[in-house]
């Protein structure tokens, strides 16, 4: 294998790493947001 395919499939691999970090992080925002607005409106 050629140095330019080994260095195609890391930046490959890290483009998944980090959007998976990313939309995980979104998720857990947008959880925190959603249980900030059901413990605001409890009365």
């Amino acid at each position: 294998m050629s140095d330019a395919v080994r260095d195609e499939k890391g930046k490959r691999r890290a483009m998944v790493v980090r959007a998976l970090v990313y939309i995980a992080g979104t998720h857990l925002f947008a959880g925190f947001v959603i249980l900030l607005f059901a413990v605001g409106g409890r009365k």
